[in-house]
């Protein structure tokens, strides 16, 4: 578990776009059974999530068209959270970061670490936009 002093310029990175930080299993269920849309990305400390993964979330937030709740939970810290999360992004196997859009509590677009990795954070927004678009 990494400490809080550590991650919380990471967690904040998204919060103060508008992403609620999730931290319990219970909150998770909530969030993505609700209706509407519900984007949720798992945060990191990976120098991955801080290039590529939060910039990109924060761009594709702009968008006027966008998901009823943008929400948050951070790996290596909150495990119920990430495990809940987690499940409902089966059949897709673990991997932060990560980022899922729901729709009325079901998976439609994932977009895994490998998909991530190495990609600029503009091109990884324009698929979450055009997600957007379509299911929002």
């Amino acid at each position: 578990m990494y400490p809080e002093y550590l991650v919380a310029p990471m967690r904040q990175d998204l919060t103060s776009v508008g992403f609620e930080d999730l931290k319990t299993a219970e909150e998770v269920e909530q969030a993505i059974k609700s209706e509407g849309t519900v984007f949720v990305v798992i945060n990191s400390v990976c120098g991955c999530a801080a290039a590529n993964a939060r910039p990109a979330a924060k761009m594709a937030s702009q968008n006027e068209k966008r998901p009823t709740k943008l929400v948050t939970v951070f790996a290596g810290v909150e495990k119920n959270a990430v495990d809940q999360a987690r499940a409902y992004m089966l059949p897709y196997p673990p991997s932060s970061p990560a980022m899922a859009l729901f729709r009325d509590g079901r998976l439609v677009h994932m977009i895994e670490r490998h998909q991530i990795e190495g990609k600029p954070a503009q091109m990884i927004a324009d698929n979450l936009i055009q997600a957007f678009e379509e299911y929002c």
